[in-house]
């Protein structure tokens, strides 16, 4: 059965430039950010469902409305000084897949790249689905740690209780591990670490086409290209971003990061990646 990816914009965010991109000077990246002069435009924050012969696949949950709700964002550096949310009560998740006619009971996993807001805000829309989180993303996200460092566990669903994901498949491709989503191993999760520690992303493979849907693994597809790296990453993302290109290198890769206005026309017209020669 072919596969089909649907893209679900659920709603925009601008952040600062020295986020997408890292500043050159000696201040760390998080100063840059806060006191960064100059916005994006408006980016898509993005998550995916996968139509597959198992059922349907969801990778990331996206953005709640609630973002626009007095006090629903704590008081954090970051939240007072480097991002904006634009997030309506259409635009969340659940409603659009209904609208879509994509049945929720038809869930067979909701995946999360990572527990930023902005991938998981949209948790409250699947309380009877499996869960799958990496566990050491969900030990650095949970608590009052978790909170200083910019996550919002006091905002997850009472019941969320995600089951920990172990890469324990084997190699894929560049990657020295992996997790099969589905039986068939069409849908794979590999480890992404660069954005936070624990970040993964979710490969599927269609014929001779493979989608990446990176999360926040970069920002944009320019970024990844020109090894650029963002404003907050971790120093594993640039071994992350060399395995990236290496399957890019390896044939056609289609590259969907969260956040990239560029994404969906990439998706609907299937262009991969396109590497300079010295790749």
């Amino acid at each position: 059965m072919a596969i089909t990816i649907h893209p679900i914009e659920t709603g925009r965010v601008k952040i600062k430039k020295n986020q997408v991109t890292k500043a050159h000077n000696h201040f760390p990246g998080l100063f840059n950010i806060l006191f960064g002069q100059e916005w994006t435009t408006w980016l898509p924050i993005l998550a995916f469902v996968i139509e597959h012969a198992d059922g349907l696949v969801v990778v990331d949950t996206g953005e709640t409305s609630r973002t626009a709700h007095t006090g629903y964002l704590p008081w954090h550096p970051y939240y007072n000084r480097a991002v904006l949310f634009d997030v309506k009560p259409e635009d969340e998740i659940g409603r659009q897949m209904d609208l879509m006619g994509l049945d929720r009971s038809q869930i067979q996993l909701v995946v999360l790249t990572h527990l930023h807001t902005d991938h998981a805000g949209g948790l409250a829309d699947f309380p009877q689905q499996r869960i799958l989180v990496h566990p050491q993303e969900f030990e650095s996200a949970r608590g009052f740690m978790g909170r200083v460092q910019g996550y919002l566990p006091h905002r997850w669903p009472a019941w969320f209780a995600p089951e920990m994901m172990t890469f324990a498949d084997g190699p894929f491709g560049p990657f020295e591990s992996s997790h099969k989503l589905t039986a068939d191993g069409q849908i794979v999760a590999v480890p992404t670490p660069g954005h936070t520690a624990a970040h993964f992303s979710v490969v599927v493979q269609d014929g001779e086409l493979t989608y990446f849907l990176a999360g926040d693994s970069t920002y944009n597809e320019a970024n990844l290209i020109s090894e650029t790296p963002s404003g907050l990453d971790l120093p594993s993302a640039a071994e992350t971003h060399e395995k990236i290109r290496a399957l890019a290198a390896a044939g056609p890769l289609i590259y969907l990061p969260a956040h990239d206005p560029e994404s969906v026309k990439r998706l609907t017209k299937k262009q991969p990646v396109i590497l300079p020669p010295h790749h």
